[in-house]
């Protein structure tokens, strides 16, 4: 095969539509953007998302309440059972270990281990939060808590 057998399949090479170029083309006068309107003028003006036709959208006419914290942390929360059944004893429980063990993701800002279940093991905790009672049961099986 040379360079110059190669060529497109059928079809894939078609001529550009040349409208506005009289009646008889099929696309004259208006050239194919129906009458007046917004579709009609040139730009096409296409609307957003949400665009109700020049009425109020129901975006500005709905009450708006409360807000977002544009400073708010985005905590891994795991209990304590939850440690219990990914770690083994004397294991360090930390941010980067919770991503490897799928316990935490890549956008958690930090850890919050809270009291539920109960933890036979000794683990070391490095935790941004810690409940009273979660601190408790990792103290109470010999673990230690390093806020």
């Amino acid at each position: 095969m040379q360079l110059h057998d190669l060529h497109a399949p059928k079809g894939a090479n078609r001529n550009r539509r040349r409208v506005g170029r009289g009646e008889s083309s099929g696309w004259g006068k208006t050239a194919g953007r129906g009458h007046k309107g917004q579709g009609a003028r040139t730009g096409k003006g296409k609307t957003y998302a949400g665009f109700e036709g020049g009425q109020m959208p129901m975006y500005r006419r709905m009450p708006k309440r409360g807000f977002t914290n544009i400073f708010a942390k985005n905590w891994a929360e795991v209990n304590v059972d939850m440690l219990a059944r990914f770690f083994k004893a004397d294991d360090v429980v930390n941010l980067d270990s919770l991503r490897a063990v799928g316990l935490a993701t890549k956008g958690s800002d930090g850890i919050r281990v809270l009291g539920r279940g109960e933890l036979t093991i000794a683990l070391k905790i490095e935790a941004a939060h810690v409940t009273a009672g979660a601190k408790k049961k990792i103290e109470e099986a010999g673990g230690s808590v390093n806020v």
